[in-house]
């Protein structure tokens, strides 16, 4: 049986985030082997885990899904901030996404905790960043899809902008976060690694920002298809739907050959990627009348015969169940000891103990609230 990949094993993370951003990203790190302390407080926990419904096994969805492999300090960082400091001292890494100065304030700044442990590597997840006239606003997934641009390039023309379906700019903030973390650790710590939210969502339009710069006028919404190739985009079959990717003149002609309609390959309408372009509605009814009254899988059956590019638009249930996502291990079934998010404040108790806290000390703090300590599951 192969060794688990664990090269952060031996690492100690103190993560003082909530949400979705920089625990998706910590849980990167302890998926690496890391040793993720998550600090919450000792009421009402990471706000996460009251996002439902749906709940698994007691937790938010959401939560479930970005806590994994982590143990949860329950602990009042305003009355219990020589707590934290201890926990500091012996940690690696330290990541906080609390409300603009919030932190400095707290005394959990890169320069306060740097002057006690200067190889720690600082990561500062925020909103919109360190500079400008907004940092100091906070910010949700949502509210930057729609700051930064995204929701104007996403959804049908002539409608409103919708929102992503994933957590796009929250989660691409967890892996940039996670990325720089380890290159400041391959650095040798003592590095501060700040990212934001508006800064993902700005990174996610290269091509619609170089187009706009480049004079090409503020870019909008073309529904499922691309707008620099055509055709590119979801047609409908007559029992589901087909993505078409035909991205160069070759594989034009073939899409033409296999659909019955080759003399579209030689119309010189559609002679080129930009003529295709530019006449894009025009050639996706063409395609669409062709395919709307066959069935789907006898449309991708073709195609893929073919050659050209095309998969059905399954549904998430149907990614679950599929055999390529169960060849690849994406989804696996708990390891033992299993790893689930842990309740609030379960291991209290255990790493306070491991930073040298009486038992004594221990009761006193719960007695003033300023942790909670939970008895371990088992």
């Amino acid at each position: 049986m192969a060794t688990a990949f664990v090269p952060l094993e031996g690492v100690r993370v103190v993560d003082v985030t909530s949400s979705l951003a920089g625990p998706y990203c910590t849980e990167i790190l302890g998926a690496l082997g890391a040793d993720v302390v998550k600090v919450e407080h000792p009421e009402r926990g990471d706000e996460a885990r009251a996002w439902g419904t749906p709940f698994f096994q007691g937790s938010s969805v959401m939560f479930y899904a970005a806590n994994l492999n982590k143990r949860s300090l329950a602990l009042d960082l305003k009355r219990g901030g020589d707590v934290l400091l201890r926990l500091v001292d012996s940690a690696d890494v330290f990541l906080q996404s609390l409300r603009p100065g919030t932190a400095a304030r707290l005394g959990f700044g890169p320069g306060e905790l740097r002057e006690r442990n200067p190889g720690l590597v600082y990561c500062d997840i925020g909103a919109f960043g360190r500079a400008g006239p907004l940092r100091e606003r906070p910010g949700y997934d949502p509210l930057l899809q729609a700051f930064a641009g995204i929701m104007s390039v996403t959804g049908e023309p002539d409608r409103p902008g919708v929102r992503v379906g994933a957590s796009i700019v929250d989660q691409g903030t967890g892996m940039w976060a996670a990325l720089g973390i380890l290159a400041a650790l391959h650095a040798g710590g003592g590095h501060t690694v700040d990212v934001s939210l508006f800064e993902t969502g700005v990174g996610l339009l290269p091509y619609q920002l170089t187009a706009y710069l480049g004079g090409g006028g503020v870019p909008g919404r073309h529904g499922t298809a691309f707008p620099l190739i055509a055709p590119y985009q979801v047609f409908r079959t007559l029992d589901g739907e087909v993505m078409i990717a035909a991205g160069n003149d070759g594989l034009f002609e073939r899409l033409c050959i296999a659909l019955d309609l080759g003399a579209l390959a030689s119309d010189p309408r559609f002679a080129t990627n930009p003529d295709r372009v530019s006449r894009r509605e025009e050639l996706a009814e063409l395609i669409g009348k062709r395919i709307e009254g066959e069935r789907q899988a006898d449309v991708l059956g073709r195609l893929e015969q073919a050659g050209v590019p095309a998969a059905p638009v399954n549904d998430v249930g149907q990614v679950a169940d599929h055999e390529q996502t169960a060849e690849l291990g994406l989804i696996q079934p708990m390891p033992e000891p299993s790893s689930p998010p842990p309740r609030l404040g379960e291991h209290t108790v255990e790493i306070l103990e491991e930073l040298g806290y009486s038992a004594g000390e221990i009761a006193d703090f719960a007695a003033e609230h300023v942790i909670r300590r939970v008895e371990s599951a088992g």
